[in-house]
Parts: C-alpha cells; sequence; structure tokens
C-alpha cells in the first residue's frame, strides 16, 4: 500500500508509535481528540490533557532512567489497530519489563483518536515489573487494583508538579 493510500487513520496510528519511539510526547497527545479516552490495565483517562500527561509522565520518566532499556516495536498497524512491543525499566522498581500490547483506536472525521484501548497480560506484566508479589498475586483482582490505584496517585502528582499554580 503506498502512503497516499493508507487510511487516514493507520497514518496517526503511524505517527504516533513514530513518536513513541522517540519518546515524543507532545505528538503522541497531539494526535487525540480533545475528549478522548484511553484505558489499558493501569489509567483510565478522559480527555487529550489528561492522556498526554500519562504519556509525558512515562517518557519523561523513561529518559531520566532508563534510556539504555528502552526500545518500542510496533507492528501489525491497520486503520484501527496494532500490536506493540516495549522493552523498558519499571521506575518503580528498577526491573526490565518486555511488554506486549494490542491496541485498538476510533478515530474522529480528522483521524484524531477519539478512544484507545491496551490490552496486555497483566499477570506477565506483573511477574516482570513487581518480581515476587506480581507472580503470588498478579492474577488477583486486588494486585490490578493497587496497580490502578497507584498509577492514577503518580499520575495526578506529576500534574500537580507539571502545572504552574493559579496566582
Amino acid at each position: 500500500m503506498s502512503l497516499a493510500s493508507r487510511p487516514m487513520t493507520q497514518a496517526t496510528i503511524e505517527r504516533f508509535y513514530a513518536a513513541f519511539a522517540r519518546l515524543d510526547h507532545a505528538t503522541m497527545q497531539a494526535c487525540y481528540a480533545p475528549g478522548a479516552r484511553f484505558d489499558d490495565e493501569a489509567f483510565s483517562l478522559q480527555g487529550r490533557e489528561a492522556i498526554g500527561g500519562m504519556w509525558r509522565m512515562l517518557c519523561t520518566a523513561t529518559q531520566a532512567k532508563g534510556m539504555a532499556h528502552w526500545q518500542l516495536q510496533a507492528s501489525a498497524i491497520t486503520a484501527r489497530t496494532a500490536h506493540w512491543e516495549a522493552h523498558y525499566l519499571f521506575s518503580a522498581t528498577g526491573r526490565v519489563v518486555h511488554n506486549r500490547i494490542d491496541a485498538e483506536f476510533d478515530f474522529d472525521a480528522q483521524g484524531l483518536i477519539t478512544r484507545h484501548r491496551d490490552r496486555f497480560d497483566f499477570w506477565a506484566w506483573s511477574r516482570q515489573a513487581l518480581g515476587p508479589p506480581g507472580l503470588l498475586l498478579g492474577w488477583s483482582p486486588w494486585l490490578r487494583q493497587r496497580v490502578r490505584t497507584q498509577a492514577a496517585q503518580n499520575l495526578a502528582k506529576f500534574m500537580a508538579r507539571e502545572t504552574p499554580a493559579a496566582a
């Protein structure tokens, strides 16, 4: 398929993952519509600003502490789906992770992402990222909820530091 003949939405997905591979959170955020929704095993976010804040937090943490381990490959990109694999250092534990993710997207008429859903094996991720606790409890709803709660708290703290206080 020539570049000119591929769907606009596929081009958005390709631009998104190319930016992610470079840890370019600003370009990633620009791929989302203002009222977009993002969901994965750790985050459930509404709005381009919140989603962009998550990508900014993850990209800056990787740039600061894990560049030696960072690698992203996207494949099987279609007009609405992609598979991607990330190799990275989980900043909370310093453990190396290789996560395999399947993504689904919806788009608006301008080709901006309105819904992004990433799915991955939480138990496989938790064994790598958390070590023994993930091995023992990664299957449990309790650990999944604890990870979601911690991720939301970390994002809120990050966004509060990133946003200047109103005068």
